[in-house]
């Protein structure tokens, strides 16, 4: 007898709300406090059935990475493969989507729960750091390197260069998950992102040069 579709698409559904159940629960007490008994009970399904489905805490985070996290990148890998304006413009978008994603607060959690539980759990720190900072930096560092090369930019080690490309948007990241409920003026997430932008490209500006492309 064939399987009724409503329970086929209830099933089908399951590993999207258990990841979901987990990452709210990752970001309200820690991923060390949390345990999969509360995860299931969150997603409303038995601990058997989410074994079914993930091993481990451990397998949760690694596919929330690759399901909430990745995408993102992928994303600014096709903008950055399809771009045939300048660098200076380039880095601009690539900041802004950066921005953007970790206005989210499913995107902004993760930096949090890296931050907090690396020690504890260094392979969650190892896998995010070769899954999406090394990809991440990657790019912004070939974005840069290649302005060097045009003449768009002055020499710099395009290697740190791309980490204080990514610095301010992790602050933005752990202002908004650790620190907003104590800030008295909220954070201007938008006048960060644009004052990091301007701020950059001016800095990268090639001795003698121009104003990059895209400065106010």
């Amino acid at each position: 007898m064939a399987e009724p579709a409503r329970r086929r698409r209830r099933k089908e559904a399951r590993p999207q709300e258990i990841l979901e159940a987990a990452l709210a629960l990752f970001t309200e007490r820690g991923f060390s406090a949390t345990r999969l008994d509360d995860i299931a009970a969150r997603a409303g399904v038995s601990k058997g059935t989410l074994y079914l489905y993930f091993a481990s805490k451990e397998a949760i985070f690694s596919e929330l990475v690759r399901h909430a996290v990745l995408p993102n990148i992928a994303r600014v890998e096709a903008l950055v493969a399809g771009w045939s304006g300048s660098r200076a413009s380039l880095l601009r978008r690539m900041i802004e989507l950066l921005g953007t994603a970790l206005r989210e607060d499913r995107i902004a959690a993760f930096p949090k729960l890296v931050i907090a539980e690396s020690g504890n759990f260094p392979e969650l720190a190892r896998q995010y750091r070769e899954e999406v900072i090394e990809r991440g930096l990657g790019l912004f560092a070939r974005v840069i390197a290649a302005g060097v090369a045009a003449g768009e930019f002055r020499e710099v080690d395009s290697r740190h260069a791309a980490k204080l490309c990514v610095a301010p948007m992790l602050l933005l990241a752990v202002w908004r998950t650790c620190l907003a409920r104590a800030d008295e003026q909220p954070l201007d997430a938008q006048a960060l992102v644009e004052t990091h932008v301007e701020t950059l490209l001016r800095g990268l500006a090639a001795k003698g040069g121009p104003v990059p492309e895209g400065v106010r």
